[in-house]
């Protein structure tokens, strides 16, 4: 395809030898989360621009890097495919106005799109499942994500994540603490990189998330939002700590914790591995009770996080806990002509019963089509001439065990299987 339609780097193709992953993923996802009482949101994955530059903040690298932002030219709206879930679950809980009725438990999962250099776990179109509790101001509710967390981690098989929790305080905190930070950068202004300087007077808290080696020395000595914490969110940081060593959670406090999204306040917490190299973390999360008051709706707690999937996925790969393709059943091999009719109602037949069948299409001879039975990894070989539709039978041939054929009424064939 040198000339040809290729996909767009770092939106990759999601093929039948590694999508089953994916399903199998799936359906531990919506069998998890149902178990906690959450129920599934779907939005659309373009928004308003503005709903971003509002919620993650105009001075983040997601806004001013890494957004895919278009004209819509049929009306001149500016649009962005979606960088992160939480904006667009909040504008759809306000818009539909889902609070009236109480606190919620939503959960969501889908593409999102940064443009960023693509690199192993970290794609331009990448996968989350998103989880988001509304209406719940208690630390109760932040405990109870990062437990179910820990329950899922079992549910997959992925050993060995580590919990980081810290917090951000209230905005009255942040807001001494960003002074306070302010003032010490300035005492450094010489050795501060491009990206510190720039964020220097609007967003300094995310100098702290600096990756540059040379910044770390003058990060460790800055000022500590610990230290400027409001009492309410210094109680509601102990009570965490409290809940999760009651739930047997372990933890490490890390005081550097801060979140690319400005809408987060108080708990913020990671789940990181070191198998993934410099992409560490696979789920993170937080509170953030300030965002549905500020896309518009009126004020409500909230608390939430997400997780990459992708990431996740290379984990359940690494893992000890082995998850194969499904094969099917049974795969039909008949003779074709009249013998087609008959061959169709015994999969339909088989199929009503709960077994997955494949009945050959495109002809050729018993040995070939017996030849793509075995390939397809199928059990049983369902084998239907002219003689079977005289006898009203079928022919059920074993594949993967040393057992002899034999010629049975359709209706015996589940009690051969299940025996």
């Amino acid at each position: 395809m040198a000339n040809g339609v290729k996909a767009i780097r770092g939106m990759n193709d999601i093929l039948p030898n590694e999508s089953y992953l994916w399903i199998h993923f799936e359906q531990i996802i919506h069998q998890w989360l149902a178990a906690y009482g959450y129920r599934n949101i779907r939005t659309p994955i373009v928004e308003q621009t503005d709903l971003f530059i509002r919620s993650i903040g105009e001075v983040t690298d997601i806004v001013e890097k890494e957004m895919y932002t278009f004209i819509d030219h049929l009306n001149n709206d500016s649009l962005t495919l979606r960088p992160e879930g939480t904006a667009s679950c909040a504008r759809a809980v306000i818009e539909h106005n889902l609070l009236y009725a109480g606190p919620q438990r939503l959960y969501y999962a889908g593409p999102m799109f940064r443009h960023e250099r693509p690199q192993k776990g970290r794609y331009r179109q990448f996968h989350q499942v998103g989880v988001e509790a509304l209406g719940y101001a208690g630390p109760d509710i932040d405990t109870e994500l990062i437990v179910m967390c820990s329950r899922l981690w079992d549910l997959l098989g992925i050993p060995d994540l580590r919990l980081e929790i810290s917090t951000l305080g209230n905005a009255e905190s942040r807001a001494l603490h960003r002074t306070r930070l302010i003032k010490y950068f300035e005492q450094h202004h010489d050795k501060l990189d491009e990206d510190s300087l720039r964020r220097l007077h609007t967003n300094p808290l995310r100098i702290l998330d600096s990756k540059n080696p040379e910044m770390q020395q003058i990060i460790e000595g800055a000022p500590k939002l610990i230290d400027d914490l409001d009492e309410e969110s210094y109680l509601h940081f102990e009570s965490l700590q409290h809940m999760l060593r009651e739930q047997g959670i372990n933890f490490e406090i890390n005081l550097r914790l801060v979140r690319g999204l400005d809408y987060y306040n108080r708990t913020v917490f990671e789940w990181i591995t070191d198998k993934l190299g410099a992409q560490g973390t696979v789920c993170a999360g937080g509170r953030y009770d300030g965002l549905i008051e500020q896309v518009g709706g009126k004020s409500a707690s909230a608390c939430g996080f997400a997780m990459g999937i992708e990431r996740l996925l290379a984990l359940v790969q690494e893992s000890d806990k082995k998850i194969t393709q499904p094969v099917p059943d049974i795969y039909i091999v008949h003779e074709g002509g009249q013998v087609m009719n008959y061959a169709w109602k015994c999969a339909e037949f088989l199929r009503d019963e709960g077994l997955n069948v494949i009945l050959h299409c495109g002809g050729g001879s018993f040995k070939s089509q017996m030849k793509k039975a075995d390939a397809t990894g199928a059990y049983y070989a369902l084998i239907i001439g002219n003689d079977e539709v005289k006898a009203q039978e079928v022919t059920l041939k074993p594949l993967r065990e040393p057992i002899e054929q034999a010629s049975v009424k359709l209706s015996a064939v589940i009690q051969l299987i299940k025996k």
